[in-house]
């Protein structure tokens, strides 16, 4: 059910994405006096057409990764002397340059609307607040100490550790000298800095960042007490009830349920000799977890137990960031710009060799990647879907052969020279771009292929 659902997520994620992106073109060319012949999500076979009122063929087709808006051009086939006009070759410059560029800026703006639809609906994170800080670290150089609240970031207020990563990536790509701002317990704020310089740009940008800087998030203390089980699940087939409180397992101490949930996983299909204390009694209870599998392929133990609900823990150490319809507005417009300079950032980066290609993901991690945030919640979907459709608006215009910006580069030239460029230049130039786009999804793809099954 997991991976129907993650499949489901990526198809809706990729669906919409594509069907903003191909409309941008679309209703551009269709104001600007350009006739459309198609208008297809996905390529290959049509799965379903269907002509309109217009006169234009609609196509959902096989495979689902892109799309494509075929206008009239008598590069492509023979057009009507009444319809000349209407051919996208016959347009002035400007007018192609628009249609072209449409398509990345309805990613941009389509990200604009999905970041106002986060804001009014509210996203919740961990509070950004230290547990512990590494003795040596980087974090404690800076002078970073347990029960500091983190409350900006490069000058951008910050109220997740989700804010604190994004504000820090894209900081220490400008300057690895990063202006934190905290607050103690007393309410006093304190200007630190964190010097990232002796790290390595990869172990940041890899999910390592905690790591990296020597940092412990604060994180809820749940205690190690089992709250419902799954029917014929391997925690009530070994005899666990509601209620019991687990001391020890193996001999080592269980101070918290996720130290608990930890043993379990490293655990699978070994048999564990629990010591759990039920109504003011100790019971010794031997439990072998069963082996799962994640989507990425990794084993793991469960048992079928969960823990008490605790509202007023959570609370205590999350938070929700959420505004009224105008101030969300503003807020999604600078978010969009905050993440396309991160993304242009790294991008520069892995030119200049700084950061490694490692960091692109292919269609396999966006799968994931959309099924887990569906399954936390429409706002985080739609924060997934406009993180994605600015890395689409970006990967676009890069001035590459075959994608959108490549043809700017070709008006570009045009407007320069005053006359485009020849058929048999642009002939060789698609076919590098080609080698380009299909180089970098061979290492994307590599990349998925690494994450899942090379570990």
């Amino acid at each position: 059910m997991e991976l129907l659902h993650t499949i489901a997520s990526f198809i809706v994620a990729i669906g919409v994405l594509v069907t903003v992106h191909e409309f941008g073109h679309f209703w551009v060319a269709r104001k600007l006096g350009v006739k459309v012949l198609r208008f297809s999500i996905g390529f290959g076979k049509a799965l379903w057409r269907r002509t309109g009122a217009d006169g234009v063929e609609y196509v959902v087709a096989a495979i689902p990764l892109g799309g494509y808006v075929k206008m009239l051009d008598e590069r492509e086939g023979p057009v009507p002397e009444h319809e000349v006009g209407q051919a996208f070759n016959r347009q002035r410059l400007a007018v192609r340059s628009a249609i072209v560029a449409a398509g990345p800026i309805f990613n941009f703006l389509f990200a604009i609307i999905a970041y106002w639809g986060v804001f009014v609906l509210g996203v919740s994170g961990l509070r950004a607040e230290i547990a512990d800080v590494q003795a040596g670290s980087v974090a404690a150089a800076s002078g970073m100490q347990a029960g500091h609240l983190v409350t900006a970031v490069d000058g951008e207020a910050t109220f997740t550790w989700v804010g604190v990563i994004q504000r820090t990536l894209g900081a220490v790509l400008k300057d690895p000298q990063v202006p934190v701002s905290v607050r103690r317990d007393n309410g006093q704020e304190y200007e630190l800095t964190l010097d990232m310089r002796a790290l390595v740009l990869d172990d940041v940008t890899s999910g390592g960042f905690f790591e990296s800087i020597g940092v412990t998030p604060a994180r809820p203390h749940f205690p190690p007490v089992i709250d419902a089980l799954t029917p014929g699940g391997r925690a009530e087939a070994a005899g666990f009830q509601p209620g019991d409180r687990i001391l020890s397992a193996d001999g080592a101490p269980m101070s918290s349920w996720r130290q608990w949930v930890q043993l379990i996983r490293a655990n699978a299909e070994q048999p564990l000799q629990v010591a759990v204390e039920r109504a003011g009694v100790v019971k010794d209870v031997t439990l072998t977890p069963a082996l799962r599998n994640t989507e990425e392929g990794r084993a793991y133990g469960f048992i079928g137990a969960s823990r008490a609900h605790s509202p007023e823990l959570l609370e205590s150490y999350f938070v929700t960031e959420q505004y009224g319809p105008v101030e969300s507005l503003n807020k999604a417009v600078g978010k969009t710009w905050d993440i396309s300079a991160l993304t242009m950032r790294m991008f520069w980066k892995m030119l200049q060799l700084e950061v490694s290609v490692d960091n692109l993901s292919g269609p396999i991690s966006i799968a994931q990647y959309a099924g887990h945030s569906a399954r936390s919640g429409l706002s985080r979907f739609l924060e997934f879907l406009a993180i994605v459709s600015v890395s689409l608006g970006i990967l676009n215009l890069l001035p590459v052969p075959i994608l959108d910006g490549g043809h700017l580069l070709y008006f570009a030239v045009e407007a320069v020279i005053g006359r485009p460029l020849s058929e048999q230049a642009q002939y060789v130039a698609q076919h590098i771009g080609l080698v380009l786009l299909v180089g970098l999804m061979g290492i994307a793809f590599y990349n998925d292929i690494v994450r899942v099954w090379g570990s």
